[in-house]
C-alpha cells in the first residue's frame, strides 16, 4: 500500500511540473511586453546596494502625524528586503508592521483571509486605519484587502504594481506561471485588479523599471486616484531614496 502511494504521489508530482513548465513556456502576447532588455539589465544595479548604502546620507525627517504601516513584498521576495524602507518609515516616527505571511509566493484565499485577520487585529490594536505600501505583486494584495476591509484602510501606496494595462506587461509572468502554477490572469482568488479599491490609492511607477510595464504600474484615470514619476528600478522601489521620500510625503498626505 505505501508503495502504491508513493508512487501516485511521484506521478501527481510529475504532472504538477509538466503543467507548471507548459505554462511557462506558453507563446508571449504581441499587444503587452514588458520593459526593454536595456531596462532589465538595469536591474542588477541593486547588487551594488550594500556599497551605497554604506556611505548614504539621510536628511532628518519627522512624520507631520505618525501612521501604523503594513508594508507588503514583491514577488518571491521576504519581508526582509523591505527592511531598509520600513527602518526609514521608523525612523520618521511612523509605526511599521510586516504583513506576516514570509516569503510571496503569490496568492491564495487562506493568504487573503490571513491578511484579512492581521489587517483587523493591526486598526483595533492601534485604535487608527492602517496605510498599505505594497511593492510589485505586494500592492495588488493591498489593492484586493482594501476592498475586502475598505474601513481597516486610510489609503494604499502601490510601488511598481501591475494592475493595469496587460497581466503579462512585464518580464516575470513565465516565472511567476511556473512557481505558482496559475497564469497572472486567472489567480485562485476572485479580483478585478484594474477596478479602483474605495479608499484613497496613489500609484508610484518608474520609466526606469525594468520588470514592469511603466503602463500597468502607472494605471489611467479612474483606476487610482493619483499617480507619481519617480526615477528608480524595479528593485530600487525597495531602497531608493526617492522612493523614501515619495512614501513619506504620501504618509504626511493621508
Amino acid at each position: 500500500m505505501a508503495t502504491l502511494q508513493a508512487l501516485q504521489t511521484m506521478a501527481a508530482a510529475r504532472d504538477e511540473l509538466r503543467h507548471r513548465v507548459a505554462l511557462a513556456r506558453e507563446a508571449a502576447p504581441e499587444d503587452a511586453v514588458g520593459p526593454s532588455l536595456k531596462r532589465f539589465l538595469g536591474e542588477f544595479a541593486v547588487l551594488a546596494e550594500p556599497f551605497h548604502r554604506a556611505v548614504r546620507k539621510h536628511p532628518e525627517v519627522r512624520a507631520e502625524r505618525p501612521r501604523t504601516v503594513m508594508l507588503l513584498p514583491g514577488f518571491a521576495t521576504h519581508p526582509i528586503r523591505m527592511r531598509y524602507l520600513a527602518r526609514r518609515l521608523e525612523a520618521a516616527g511612523h509605526r511599521v508592521k510586516r504583513w506576516g505571511l514570509g516569503f510571496n509566493w503569490g496568492p491564495t484565499e487562506s493568504n487573503f483571509d490571513a491578511l484579512d485577520r492581521r489587517l483587523a487585529d493591526l486598526a483595533e490594536r492601534h485604535g487608527e486605519q492602517v496605510v498599505l505600501v505594497g511593492w510589485s505583486l505586494g500592492g495588488l494584495f493591498a489593492r484586493e484587502l482594501s476592498k475586502r476591509r475598505p474601513e481597516c484602510v486610510a489609503k494604499v501606496v502601490t510601488m511598481g504594481s501591475p494592475f493595469s494595462y496587460s497581466p503579462r506587461a512585464n518580464n516575470v509572468w513565465r516565472a511567476y506561471h511556473f512557481i505558482t502554477g496559475h497564469r497572472v490572469e486567472e489567480p485562485p482568488v476572485p479580483v478585478v485588479l484594474a477596478a479602483k479599491p474605495p479608499v484613497e490609492t496613489v500609484a508610484l511607477w518608474s520609466p526606469r523599471d525594468g520588470i514592469v510595464h511603466p503602463r500597468a504600474a502607472r494605471g489611467v484615470a479612474g483606476e487610482r486616484d493619483r499617480e507619481v514619476a519617480l526615477r528608480c528600478t524595479h528593485m530600487g522601489f525597495a531602497f531608493d531614496p526617492e522612493v523614501v521620500a515619495a512614501v513619506l510625503r504620501e504618509l504626511d498626505r493621508a
